[in-house]
């Protein structure tokens, strides 16, 4: 992959609410919501199953202002918390008010809804595709084609048989320390879901099981907050390294990343379908057959793209940064 560093050459030396990318929002109260607004929807795609919230945060443009945000912490903690926070808060603000009607309807119609996602990321692809500019070499292709391998092929993986939690020993402490890490990529990774490897690895259900079943109810709360902790240190630890990793990527190689990004994206379009399909119990001996139902799935495809590429055309012609 070629070294592209001149196009991102002050990124390590720009505090979090200078860098690059920029908000797009003049920053005050303006660009404070307008963040709040880009948080609750990476909040939402945590709640669709095989989405990446990395995924929807390059699709809407502030990507390299996170992972700037977020490597930079310690070096530039107070920046880096006032451009965290109202994404934050919209992320938690997202979960909250679409959790249930979202589940609902990927209960009820988990194709559909899907359909309406799936259609809303291609649609803002051009934000990410532009990015690309240029002429494409080999390191680039390859860029692009082992992520969308991975990504593609996560759909293929059989689901772990769930582990159990209780009677740890110290080594399986650390392996969940390590389970943290992996977990963590969804919130970094576009195109990677977090939930999905977890059910891949045979953790998402038993550790989903242990905060409603036991901590919740106050059973095993000691076990619970132990096993829950190893976990959550290593998604502290995996969503900082990782961005320091990525940010490391951005800064040398802008156009090979983003190459890679689409690859992950493009990829995990399949996994979206068949982690709904499996979360629904659909299979192909029991999908829907109703002509009318599948109809609607297209319209609502077709409706997404339109709806998200009109936004981004919109915001080109009225010269609004990403």
């Amino acid at each position: 992959m070629e070294n592209e560093s001149t196009v991102y050459s002050s990124a390590s030396d720009t505090a979090p609410d200078n860098t690059p990318s920029g908000d797009g929002n003049g920053g005050g109260i303006k660009g404070f919501f307008a963040d709040v607004i880009r948080g609750a929807l990476i909040g939402i795609a945590f709640i669709i199953p095989g989405f990446s919230g990395g995924s929807i945060a390059a699709i809407i443009g502030i990507y390299e202002k996170l992972i700037e945000a977020i490597s930079g912490i310690f070096k530039h903690f107070k920046e880096s918390i006032k451009a965290l926070l109202p994404i934050a808060i919209g992320m938690v603000a997202g979960v909250i008010a679409l959790l249930f009607p979202l589940g609902w309807a990927l209960e009820a119609y988990p194709i559909p809804t899907v359909c309406l996602f799936v259609g809303l990321a291609l649609g803002g692809m051009p934000s990410i595709t532009e990015k690309t500019k240029g002429k494409i070499k080999w390191t680039n292709i390859i860029a692009l084609l082992i992520p969308f391998a991975f990504a593609f092929c996560l759909s293929f993986l059989p689901i772990g048989e769930d582990v159990n939690l209780f009677g740890l020993s110290f080594g399986e402490y650390v392996l969940l320390f390590v389970i943290g890490i992996v977990g963590s990529s969804a919130l970094v990774v576009p195109g990677i879901s977090g939930s999905m490897m977890l059910l891949i690895l045979g953790y998402y259900n038993p550790i989903v099981k242990m905060i409603t079943d036991h901590l919740l109810r106050g059973q095993d709360v000691g076990t619970s907050l132990l096993v829950l902790g190893s976990v959550g240190a290593g998604i502290a630890f995996g969503f900082i390294g990782i961005s320091v990793i990525m940010k490391y990527c951005l800064t040398h190689f802008p156009r090979g990343t983003y190459f890679a990004i689409i690859g992950f994206i493009v990829g995990s379009i399949p996994t979206v379908f068949v982690s709904t399909a499996k979360d629904a119990g659909l299979n192909f001996s029991n999908l829907p057959t109703s002509p009318l139902y599948w109809c609607v799935s297209a319209l609502l495809l077709i409706a997404g793209i339109a709806l998200s590429l009109s936004l981004v055309l919109y915001s080109r012609k009225k010269g609004i940064s990403e």
